[in-house]
């Protein structure tokens, strides 16, 4: 009996041992395992597309930059000398502006005009050279025709000396005559070179008189001096103008207007002058400490302060020359700088940076914005761009080189493909932090909130 007994507990607990290994057990050991991991940390959160919305996230990539052997140096853009043009009074008169202030105008758009009493003067003188050429012409004609009539009297006479000669019979009038006639001759070429003089000097004068007219109205002379229809007639364009109107010469906007619309004013007085915006410099102050490295630095590179909505790679090539300028005070010199290309930010008065690497011997390591780090308690992190899933973002402590508070280099952790979160960081940072402690894995909602993986 009490062998029966022990057989029957020894078989209640191996039953009870059994049922514990059931599939139901295994799933539930499973599901606990589960749990475990994803109650692990992990360096993932999510960022779809509404997210980055909401929060303002941006990307920068990554690049091969020569941190270390670059100078940074700020300054402003600046007008080029020749970025300015003035328009001024070439006579007195009566001004009427055609344009506004800041109204970007093209070559060959009307500016002003203006009525001068001084134009109908300049106009009598060009009447005046005609007067004089269409004279000339006529002296000349009647100088020639005495010539030719002369010559033909001459002829005749010494026809009539001939004969009379032939028949050995001798006319001491016809002789007389025939050498009169023949002493004329000088003078009467002598009166067709004056007459020619005449017209070379009525067509000077004519010519001067076309020339400060088209200097003061602007015009062309081949314009002023081209035929036209008016009232009926075939009349030279000069004679037609009453009002002078003054063409833009070069692209650019109204810088300023100098007189008011309907004044009346004295040569030479400035009327308007316009700025072409894309002529620009750029003007940095250096140490003189850095001298010597800027005048052998082979490349430069103008960039935008860290502004939103330009990129943070953003900048244009630019050619670098020493300017004359330097001050014993300050201990700086000055760098002029000309752009290549043109960018919506490259405009005069704006501030920027003049990037010039001044030792080329170094190659370039990968660096990513300096704003794209974050610090978190005692480590610097930044977060790098999925590659596998763009909306993702994987929390990386920043393994950092050589900072020149702009771009810092990062020894590891990053390719040249990658892209790190710029603006935005700092959400994420806070959104993979509690306490100082890494959260574990979740996701951003659409309204900008974060919530762990076991919500």
């Amino acid at each position: 009996m009490k062998t029966t007994v022990l057989f029957m507990t020894l078989l209640a607990m191996a039953t009870y041992a059994l049922s514990g290994c059931s599939p139901g057990s295994q799933q539930a050991d499973s599901m606990q395992e589960e749990e475990a991991k994803a109650d692990a940390p992990t360096n993932r959160i999510d960022i779809p597309a509404t997210v980055r919305n909401n929060l303002g996230i941006t990307f920068a990539p990554v690049e091969r930059r020569r941190v270390e052997s670059t100078i940074r140096v700020p300054g402003a853009f600046e007008l080029r000398p020749l970025a300015r043009h003035e328009y001024r009074l070439t006579l007195p008169g009566h001004v009427e502006l055609e344009v506004n202030q800041y109204q970007r105008v093209e070559t060959g758009d009307v500016l002003y005009r203006f009525r001068s009493p001084a134009w109908p003067e300049l106009l009598h003188e060009i009447i005046v050279g005609e007067q004089a050429i269409e004279a000339a012409h006529a002296s000349i004609e009647v100088a020639d025709a005495r010539i030719t009539e002369a010559e033909r009297r001459l002829a005749i006479t010494r026809e009539r000396l001939a004969s009379l000669s032939g028949a050995e019979v001798r006319n001491a009038q016809l002789e007389a005559q025939a050498a009169e006639i023949e002493a004329s001759l000088p003078r009467l070429r002598a009166e067709l070179r004056q007459a020619e003089t005449a017209l070379a000097n009525a067509e000077r004068t004519r010519e001067h008189a076309m020339h400060r007219a088209s200097a003061a109205s602007g015009v062309p002379e081949s314009r002023l001096d081209a035929p036209v229809e008016h009232e009926g007639a075939t009349v030279p364009a000069y004679r037609t103008i009453d009002w002078i109107e003054v063409r833009a010469t070069e692209p650019g906007i109204v810088e300023a207007l100098a007189l008011t619309d309907g004044t009346f004013a004295e040569a030479p007085s400035l009327v308007l002058s316009t700025v072409d915006p894309s002529k620009v410099r750029f003007r940095a102050m250096a140490l003189q400490a850095d001298l010597a490295r800027f005048a052998e630095a082979p490349t430069a590179r103008i960039v935008p302060p860290t502004t939103p909505g330009v990129p943070a790679g953003e900048g244009v090539d630019a050619s670098v020359t020493l300017g004359l300028e330097a001050h014993p005070e300050q201990r700086t010199f000055t760098l002029l700088a000309t752009p290549d290309a043109g960018r919506p930010w490259i405009r005069p008065g704006v501030s920027a940076f003049l990037e010039v690497v001044v030792d080329s011997t170094g190659g370039p390591a990968l660096a990513i914005p300096r704003a794209a780090i974050v610090k978190d308690g005692i480590v610097h992190v930044f977060f790098r761009r999925d590659p596998a899933n763009p909306n993702k973002a994987i929390r990386v402590e920043a393994d950092m080189g050589v900072d020149d508070g702009r771009w810092v280099v990062i020894n590891s952790g990053i390719s040249l493909q990658d892209q790190v979160v710029l603006d935005g960081a700092f959400e994420l940072k806070l959104a993979t932090q509690q306490s100082g402690v890494m959260q574990k894995g979740g996701h951003f909602h659409a309204d900008g909130t974060f919530h762990a993986e076991d919500h």
